[in-house]
């Protein structure tokens, strides 16, 4: 299988983004090509054989990565396997690469496959970046619903298939949209502890729009996918969820301009899953509720 890579940078990690390369060019087994693509930002020196585009403005993540997908041909057909990675990320084992190869071989049915991350310094795994409810064991592999954005693979059928990442999230949850519609489709996706992106442990809501983008993209995420009659239910509970956890005050206030967003903006195609895709979440452990 071939192999690709796509990192969005914008341009001021080039320590680590030179890392990360390096922790990809060692990977066993055939080359895996890399382009990189610079977010509205001049992409810094990178070693030679790696291709890089530079976009004159920032498309957000989902943007980015969608236009470093087309530069492996229409829907990254050019490869079998993209794995998407942070660019202050870095891949602990020389085997990952071939782990992905193996697992996709073995698999017709599997399409996405989410890497655990862990902090370099203390092996660590957050539990928001355990992609299921039952957070309690990162080192446990297992079928899930979801994937984390900056530190997967995805077999380039899926993108045949349904198509790319939601430009219009730029960011929070395109990861979630993509999954449901490739799990609409017939498509398995699984958490691999084994598969190790070493990234610093960070708290999402250090960019400024995070409160607002996650509210507007989780009413769109909504909207877009589920049967009508889960959209009040699963924003219902996550209505709850916010208020449980306290925000503070402006963070409140961004969250509820953006969830009124969500619902007052244009949120793309509508293509509401089939109930037995419902029915398939909810026996993988996560109903499309919560």
């Amino acid at each position: 299988m071939k192999v690709g890579a796509v990192i969005i940078t914008m341009g001021n990690r080039p320590d680590e983004l030179r890392a990360l390369l390096d922790s990809v060019a060692k990977q066993e087994g055939d080359r895996v090509e890399v382009v990189v693509v610079g977010n509205g930002s001049p992409v810094p020196d990178v070693p030679e054989g790696v291709r890089t585009v530079e976009l004159p403005e920032n498309l957000g993540i989902p943007g980015g990565r969608n236009v470093g997908i087309e530069a492996f041909g229409p829907g990254g057909r050019d490869v079998d396997v993209l794995l998407f990675l942070d660019d202050d990320g870095l891949l602990a084992h020389h085997d990952t690469a071939e782990l992905c190869r193996d697992a996709f071989e073995a698999d017709p049915r599997l399409g996405i496959i989410s890497f655990r991350i862990a902090d370099p310094e203390t092996g660590e795994t957050q539990r928001r970046h355990v992609p299921r409810l039952r957070t309690s064991d990162p080192m446990r592999s297992s079928r899930v619903t979801t994937f984390l954005g900056g530190a997967n693979a995805v077999r380039t059928r899926v993108f045949a298939e349904v198509g790319g990442l939601p430009d219009e999230f730029f960011y929070a949850h395109e990861e979630t949209d993509l999954a449901w519609r490739a799990l609409d489709a017939g498509w398995m996706i699984d958490y691999r502890s084994d598969m190790v992106l070493y990234h610093p442990t960070t708290a999402p809501s250090r960019h400024a729009v995070y409160h607002r983008m996650v509210a507007r993209n989780r009413v769109w995420l909504a909207r877009r996918n589920l049967p009508a009659l889960l959209v009040p239910v699963y924003l219902g509970v996550w209505l709850l969820l916010t208020l449980l956890r306290k925000p503070s005050g402006p963070a409140l206030k961004a969250w509820f301009g953006g969830f009124k967003e969500g619902w007052v903006s244009s949120c793309g195609a509508r293509r509401p899953m089939k109930w037995r895709t419902v029915w398939r979440l909810t026996r993988l452990g996560r109903p499309p509720v919560i």
